[in-house]
């Protein structure tokens, strides 16, 4: 039988009870219709490791009261590590696969600024960090996806000498193939200058002949990594 591993943010979590108001109470008796006798769960973010346990006591008009059932060390990831290093594409295109990264366990995203990255895309990793907790909720996933920054390819590949590089190229990704951090780049591919300095790297496609979008690639090659 499949457990429901779903859980709601919320940072009193681990107390005897919970009184949920304004937004989160619309949320659980509004749209989820949660009544007495339901059994909701709940992590803090300061203690993401734990799952706690609540039972409805009371459905108030603006007030939900919760008691604690139970509380457990309950850490929900992926068995294999993924980094990704991606060079920067358009936000709206990131953040719409940005759940579906979150939920198959990529652990990092590194986005890197690279000659074909349009100089005028902005990241905003607050907007992405919310993206990022809505699935986490609907997932079960413990842990939060990090994000960081690089000005060039090469200060990324100084850092991390192992990264394999997904381009055109001879070189197939087999099924069961392992690694840990992976190159791949924006509209456009790589310039000359790029795929020079990244000769040294093994390269490898995916079998297939289409011509993939940057966001579709990172979703392929994460999959076929990490499901």
């Amino acid at each position: 039988m499949d457990v429901d591993l779903t859980y709601t943010f919320n940072d009193d979590a681990g107390k005897e009870s919970l009184h949920v108001k304004g937004e989160l109470y619309k949320y659980l008796v509004k749209v989820r219709r949660h009544c007495e006798g339901d059994e909701l769960s709940f992590r803090s973010r300061t203690d993401m490791k734990n799952l706690h346990t609540y039972r409805v006591v009371h459905v108030e008009p603006k007030v939900l009261e919760l008691s604690l059932i139970s509380s457990e060390i309950k850490e929900i990831k992926s068995k294999n590590f993924l980094h990704v290093a991606w060079c920067i594409i358009d936000s709206n295109s990131i953040e719409k696969v940005l759940p579906s990264l979150c939920e198959i366990g990529v652990e990092k995203i590194s986005f890197i600024s690279c000659s074909r990255s349009q100089k005028n895309f902005k990241l905003d990793f607050k907007r992405f960090e919310r993206i990022i907790e809505a699935s986490m909720q609907q997932s079960g996933r413990s842990s939060y996806l990090e994000f960081d920054t690089y000005k060039n390819i090469k200060d990324f590949i100084d850092e991390f000498p192992k990264t394999k590089v997904f381009d055109f190229c001879d070189n197939t990704l087999n099924g069961g193939a392992e690694f840990e951090t992976v190159l791949i780049g924006c509209e456009g591919g790589f310039s000359q200058d790029e795929k020079e300095f990244l000769s040294k790297q093994e390269n490898f496609r995916l079998s297939t002949s289409m011509v993939l979008r940057s966001e579709s690639a990172v979703m392929a090659v994460a999959s076929k990594i990490l499901l």
